[in-house]
Parts: C-alpha cells; sequence; structure tokens
C-alpha cells in the first residue's frame, strides 16, 4: 500500500505528529484504558492490552502515562466508550474507514458526518466500503534491522503474510494471529516499532493533487477529533503528487 507510507511520510515531515503529540498520548490512553477493561490489567495476560501498550512505547509514551491509564480502567470514574467504526466516501469515491472509542456515539455520529459533508463525501452504512478492505495485523519495522531478504525470511518463519518494504518494513498477518506473530518476529528482529490491527485496502485508487489536498484535509479532521482512533483510506498518492504536497 504506497500511498499509506507516502502520505505517512508527508505527514512526519510537516512537523505533524510533534504538533499533536498531546492528542496521540491521549488517544492512546484511552486505547490501553478500554483493553484493560476488557480482561485483567495485566498486559502479560490480556493480548488486546499488550498491544495497546506496545503502540504507546512505540509512540514514546511515558511509563507512568501507560500505568496510570490502566489504573483507570478499574476505577469507579472510568468512562463507559464504546467502539465505533463508520465508513464512508470521501472526494472522488475515495473509500473511508473511521475507527472510534466514545462516551456519546450521538456526539461523535454526527461530527464524523458534518465532516464527511464539509469535505464533499458522504457517510455510509456499516459495511458500505469494508467489504473492500482486510482487516489485518500490521507490525512495522525500521529499515535498520537488515535488508528485505532478512525480513522477509523471519516474517515466513514467524507465520506472516505478506511484507512490503518502502521508508519500513510493513509486515501484515491475518488478524487472529497478531500476537503469535509479532511474538516470533520480536524473537527474531527485536521489539517492534508498532504492532496493531489495521484495515489495509485490496485496491488502492490513484489521486489526483487536488483530491490527494482535500483527503489530506478530511483524514487531518478526522483524525483532529477528539473521538477518533484511526482513519485508513484506500487512495494511493502517485509520485508526482507525492513531490507537489512535499514541496
Amino acid at each position: 500500500m504506497a500511498g499509506h507510507s507516502q502520505f505517512k511520510n508527508i505527514m512526519h515531515r510537516k512537523g505533524r505528529q510533534d504538533a499533536i503529540r498531546s492528542k496521540l498520548f491521549s488517544k492512546l490512553a484511552r486505547e490501553i484504558t478500554v483493553a484493560a477493561r476488557t480482561g485483567l490489567p495485566d498486559p502479560a495476560m490480556n493480548s488486546a492490552l499488550r498491544l495497546a501498550v506496545q503502540n504507546a512505547k512505540a509512540q514514546s509514551m511515558p511509563k507512568e502515562n501507560i500505568e496510570r491509564a490502566i489504573k483507570k480502567a478499574s476505577g469507579a470514574d472510568a468512562e463507559n466508550y464504546d467502539a465505533v467504526r463508520y465508513e464512508g466516501y470521501g472526494p472522488g469515491g475515495i473509500a473511508v474507514i473511521v475507527e472510534a472509542l466514545t462516551d456519546n456515539r450521538n456526539r461523535t455520529a454526527s461530527n464524523v458526518r458534518s465532516l464527511f459533508t464539509k469535505a464533499g463525501g458522504s457517510l455510509g452504512e456499516t459495511g458500505s466500503v469494508s467489504f473492500s478492505f482486510d482487516h489485518v495485523g500490521e507490525i512495522v519495522y525500521p529499515l535498520s534491522v537488515g535488508d528485505a531478504d532478512k525480513v522477509m525470511e523471519a516474517a515466513i518463519e514467524a507465520g506472516a503474510d505478506d511484507v512490503v518494504t518502502e521508508e519500513e518494513h510493513t509486515i501484515y498477518c491475518a488478524f487472529e494471529a497478531i500476537n503469535e506473530v509479532s511474538k516470533a518476529l520480536e524473537g527474531l528482529l527485536g521489539p517492534a516499532e508498532s504492532v496493531k490491527a489495521i484495515w489495509r485496502p485490496q485496491n488502492t485508487v490513484p489521486v489526483d493533487f487536488d483530491r490527494a489536498q482535500s483527503l489530506i484535509k478530511l483524514t487531518d479532521a478526522l483524525e483532529d477529533d477528539d473521538d477518533v482512533q484511526n482513519v485508513y483510506t484506500n487512495m494511493d498518492i502517485p509520485e508526482d503528487v507525492m513531490a507537489k504536497l512535499s514541496a
């Protein structure tokens, strides 16, 4: 999924990660709290919590923040969050999936719908676009762990399904096998930069400059919403468009 990697690189070059670090930590903490409430508050005994903590660490979230988020799950004042998925089409008919954790479904649905409408897109029913994506595990390693052949061999040994090497090594596996594959890879390559479940498009759609700008504006607005955790699209940004966007 070339566009996904390229799009992330644009965000890094523009310093977006630094600008939203506080918001990012808040969202990671929410994921940890929700995961901790699904089972035992111990990452070793709770696979969902282990993944949430691993991703928080990969984003350099302080240890005390992680521990506070876990403890919050068992507190009397802990909020109840619902995991909600929204699906729709952005500018030019590009498929968009939005994952949210919310304590107010009406508020979140209204906000997400409004952002789609302002961008010239439309929000659809659940399942309206997810049929064209695969829900899989994504395990990311920096290029410094080795060349593509080394990572491919490790991925095959660990039971992964696919590897894409561009600005980083991105390893894909079945959703149900995330924990087993990530553990095996850690033994072979060391700790990953991130381990999470994602929606991977079965096919991507090239976008021109204007459509890419509109889609990036939409995804930015969605990610800025406090309730939104992740945004996925099937857009692919060609190299010439990428150069213009990065200028």
